[in-house]
């Protein structure tokens, strides 16, 4: 498939405007695809078909957002992987589509519709869902569409004067007071480079957490090995119990016994699933259940680790040699060396890693207790949490290339404008951001595995079934629930 799209790339001679659109086309398809998994069917088969229309709408505004957000992940990975191509097959006929201008195109593109729908697109798709039209005007769609850009001038406004005042009083002087009117080349790139801080802090938080929660969410995924327990007598507990709640619900229990049916329902679910997942355990081949998950687990491990070191070497980097810091380049002079000392090899190492860390910063986010409640479930998610998601992800996304940057995960130097950031200058911003990530990552992961082997000894062992003191009994338990290795999905 990439060899046809490469003899298309070339035998059509498109510009490059063309080999863009052709790859945000595939973008928009995938992001569409994604998004109707999880869309509300009712909300678009309503009776009411000015509500539909504006359902629709605002899809289509969230999967071009969507789209950004994937574009924004494979932007450095393309990058990188495009430098060791041009390396490898120099003079190659099908690939002289891929070129520096191509590269620095999709930069300023990926951070132009960045801004476009951070600021405006989605903004307006929220308010666009929420409003009613005036009172007194006539109902329809166009009555929402004038009520929601008066809403989002005026939303515009206030943002514009909240960064005006903040711009006059942190940087005092003539020539800042003369940029202040400058709206394109000052206002906007300021904005963003706000709102990408407040992404690369967002991915501080949610990246060593998401790195500890993998293994869980990898154990809930794969067929664990059978580690001094029984699982056919475990698998008859599970039954016993699953066959007392279903008496209970169907009302053969004494009448005077009050129950609660809601929490009796969601108990009875979480036994059944149980049930399922040791049946499971139990049809599994050695192979996969002795061989799959520690491979699994060693590989997690491993990531992780090099991770970590990698961050640990770029901040001895930033104390002796000024090179480290992340700065902005204008030409990326592809073709011309590779981006890491290891070769080829490194640089797909780099592009293993980039992926790794954002997939666990999007499961540290819709882990933590903050956004937990984002988290969209399928077929039945509403329009504003398909709203929140995209801008989450987006927000996510296209902090990511600063933030492998940063800590130093790849040498490729940010293009375009995604180098001017004020505080990417600062030696202290980035050399505390390094730390943190290293100790917050180390810390987590010490957390987990000391949880998780106490409570795979006391699981092991048979120990959570002895009577024991009230406190030691709830530190058990606690030891139990709060390892995510342990849970049987």
């Amino acid at each position: 498939m990439l060899s046809v799209f490469c003899s298309l790339c070339n035998l059509c001679a498109l510009s490059l405007s063309q080999i863009c659109t052709l790859l945000f086309t595939c973008l928009y398809i995938v992001s569409y695809t994604i998004i109707t998994r999880f869309k509300k069917s009712a909300d678009f088969a309503t009776d009411d078909s000015e509500d539909a229309t504006v359902n629709r709408i605002a899809l289509w505004l969230c999967t071009f957002t969507l789209a950004v957000s994937v574009g924004a992940v494979l932007l450095l990975p393309f990058s990188i992987l495009s430098n060791e191509i041009l390396l490898c097959f120099p003079q190659n006929y099908y690939i002289q589509w891929l070129n520096g201008s191509l590269i620095h195109g999709l930069w300023n593109l990926v951070f132009l519709f960045s801004n476009l729908s951070l600021v405006f697109l989605m903004p307006f798709a929220y308010f666009f869902t929420e409003s009613e039209g005036f009172a007194g005007s006539k109902k329809g769609v166009m009555a929402r569409v004038y009520e929601t850009s008066v809403v989002l001038l005026l939303l515009t406004l206030l943002v514009l004067g909240i960064v005006w005042v903040a711009s006059a009083i942190m940087d005092n002087n003539a020539a800042s007071r003369e940029s202040l009117y400058d709206l394109w080349d000052y206002y906007l790139p300021y904005l963003y480079s706000c709102i990408s801080l407040f992404g690369v802090l967002l991915l501080l938080l949610c990246t060593p957490f998401g790195l500890s929660r993998m293994f869980s969410v990898t154990g809930q995924l794969l067929v664990k090995p059978r580690l001094l327990e029984d699982l056919d007598e475990t698998l008859d507990c599970v039954g016993f119990e699953e066959t007392a709640l279903s008496r209970k619900l169907s009302g053969n229990t004494s009448c005077w016994i009050n129950l609660n049916v809601e929490a009796l329902k969601q108990q009875f679910l979480a036994i059944q699933a149980r049930r399922i997942a040791l049946e499971m355990r139990r049809r599994a081949s050695p192979w996969q259940r002795n061989l799959g998950y520690p491979l699994a687990m060693l590989l997690l491990l491993a990531l992780t680790g090099v991770s970590v070191l990698i961050v640990c070497f770029h901040v001895l980097e930033l104390l002796i040699d000024e090179a480290a810091m992340p700065r902005g380049m204008e030409d990326p002079g592809l073709g011309k060396a590779s981006f890491s000392v290891f070769g080829s090899f490194g640089a797909a190492v780099q592009v293993v890693l980039i992926f790794y860390l954002m997939v666990s910063s999007v499961v540290g986010f819709y882990s933590s207790p903050l956004f937990i409640k984002l988290l969209p479930r399928k077929q039945d998610t509403a329009m504003t949490k398909i709203i929140g998601n995209c801008v989450s992800l987006l927000v996510l996304s296209s902090a990511l290339p600063v933030f492998s940057r940063t800590l130093g995960i790849t040498r490729f130097d940010l293009l375009g404008d995604f180098g001017r950031f004020n505080w990417l200058g600062n030696f202290y911003i980035v050399f505390l951001y390094n730390m943190l990530f290293a100790g917050l990552t180390t810390m987590c992961l010490v957390n987990k595995f000391t949880w998780a082997v106490q409570a795979e000894l006391i699981r092991a062992f048979g120990l959570h079934k002895l009577p024991l003191p009230v406190s030691r009994a709830r530190n058990s338990t606690k030891l139990i629930s709060a390892s995510g290795l342990l849970k049987v999905q």
